[in-house]
């Protein structure tokens, strides 16, 4: 039989009691709800986070955990699961993720330890933005070892831990296979982003003119003539810019885009149109070698108006590097001008623009604010891992070093995944680091990138016996030091909302 700690204890007779949970040792007062006679909360029993419910009622059945009886109340401790999950879902509509819509600005918070979801939460609470709590790309599943499963019920519990009610959303990342999709979407993932980089033409955005017309003349002669009626050597005068497409620069973005666009065209009619539920369904072209001038944003905007896609977001390839973990690389008065335009399309086809790996991005948040006029979908990921190894760092830092020596030591497997242009020799030797130096690291851009990338290596890198190296002792630090975790969320993240004005 499992003995209840006195916590738990109190807990149940204050919920069967109606009483107020404010001030009880752990529980999380905020998530206190009532479905059909059942009263439930979450709280933390021998340093593990538990459904506890009393009553009855549907709820209390469902829910799978251990029964108890304390004089006259009768309660159920239940695990965290999947199928718990379900339940709690099927009795609270807000631990549901939802499609947010254009007309208010989203902030993607990829949480790839599923423990950043209450940090984010108090980090949004109140402010004219919601979250995409759940945000993964497949690789990110890969390197991690987790399941959109795992993201969503790691999600959903934070929401119902937070008592969070004013909505979120549930974003499957950057993903390519009609197989992935089918997979996010039938989970209930209320966003879908659409990676068609393997679908864009990288050669043709370099190659010669000569090289682009000899290809180009081998297209369909019925397209070719379409789209020369609509674009070539046109101006298009939309809300105070001016964007112009050459002929030349149309036979490069046809062969550039075009397969693209029917691969969007062929999604959206084939996955979003007959969902049946409302989808967020956002189209990155960012991740390739090839820039989206203003003008090859306008040519794949308006061929797919022309298909009949209704996009939530756009994710351009803007001009400069954007880089994982911090700020910026360019021209920002290039990254401006350009900027100014790429809003002006997004306003004229009625969706957001989407700035994708929008960590840390300081010096350009203020623009992104002032041309979107606050309309827009950031995607942030790693600076949340980040943030969690700086706790680390200050709270366990001889886990840290370890985490570290591993990191700079297999950095090379790393770089297969991202493109960094970190010089990892300017880092600081360990040896000449104090403990009290070490939250430091994450100040400079090089160790960051450092640490930034090798987060899957580390999180699944194991021993000779098969055991993990960091991942169980990280996670317990993490638990364990939760508080600190969330404050550092709150101002990290936070910063990120105060420069983009919410």
């Amino acid at each position: 039989m499992v003995t209840a700690t006195n916590e738990v204890i109190a807990a149940a007779k204050a919920l069967a009691a109606g009483a107020s949970l404010e001030g009880l040792a752990n529980v999380y007062a905020a998530s206190f709800a009532e479905s059909d006679g059942a009263t439930i909360a979450m709280v933390k029993d021998g340093g593990e986070r538990k459904l506890l419910v009393v009553g009855g009622g549907a709820l209390y059945a469902a829910l799978e955990g251990t029964e108890s009886t304390e004089g006259d109340v009768r309660y159920k401790l239940c695990p965290l699961t999947h199928a718990n999950r379900l339940a709690l879902n099927d009795a609270f509509d807000y631990t549901k993720p939802r499609a947010i819509g254009t007309r208010m600005a989203t902030i993607g918070l990829g949480d790839r330890l599923g423990l950043a979801s209450p940090g984010h939460i108090k980090t949004v609470a109140g402010k004219n933005v919601r979250p995409i709590l759940a945000q993964q790309s497949i690789r990110e599943l890969t390197l991690t070892g987790r399941t959109y499963e795992d993201v969503l019920d790691a999600a959903s519990y934070a929401v119902f831990q937070e008592g969070y009610r004013d909505g979120w959303g549930a974003d499957g990342d950057h993903l390519k296979t009609t197989q992935d999709i089918e997979y996010a979407l039938r989970l209930g993932f209320s966003m879908l982003t659409l990676d068609a980089s393997e679908h864009i033409d990288n050669g043709a955005g370099s190659a010669s003119d000569e090289e682009v017309a000899r290809r180009y003349a081998e297209l369909d002669a019925a397209y070719r003539e379409r789209i020369e009626n609509d674009y070539a050597d046109r101006t298009f005068d939309i809300a105070g810019a001016s964007i112009e497409v050459g002929r030349a620069a149309l036979q490069r973005y046809a062969l550039v885009y075009g397969e693209a666009v029917r691969f969007m065209v062929d999604i959206y009619r084939t996955y979003i149109a007959t969902a049946g539920r409302a989808i967020d369904f956002e189209i990155s072209i960012d991740e390739t070698a090839t820039p989206t001038d203003p003008a090859a944003h306008w040519f794949v905007a308006n061929e797919l108006k022309r298909e009949g896609v209704a996009p939530y977001s756009m994710a351009p390839r803007f001009c400069g590097e954007f880089q994982k973990g911090i700020d910026y690389i360019g021209d920002l008065d290039q990254f401006e001008r350009e900027l100014r335009v790429h809003a002006a399309i997004c306003d004229h086809f009625g969706y957001k623009l989407s700035v994708h790996s929008g960590s840390d991005k300081f010096s350009v948040f203020p623009l992104v604010a002032k041309y979107t006029n606050g309309r827009f979908h950031l995607k942030t990921a790693g600076t949340n891992w980040l943030e969690a190894v700086r706790t680390v760092a200050r709270v366990n830092p001889s886990l840290y070093r370890r985490m570290h020596e591993y990191a700079a030591a297999h950095v090379e497997e790393a770089l297969k995944y991202y493109h960094v242009t970190a010089d990892f020799a300017k880092v600081k030797p360990l040896a000449e680091t104090s403990d009290a130096e070490l939250p430091e690291y994450m100040n400079e851009d090089n160790a960051r990138q450092l640490i930034h990338i090798t987060y899957g290596l580390l999180l699944t890198a194991k021993d000779e016996t098969g055991a993990s190296l960091f991942k169980d002792e990280f996670y317990a630090t993490l638990r364990d030091r939760e508080r600190d975790y969330e404050t550092a969320l709150i101002s990290h993240i936070g910063k990120h909302l105060d420069l983009l004005g919410k």
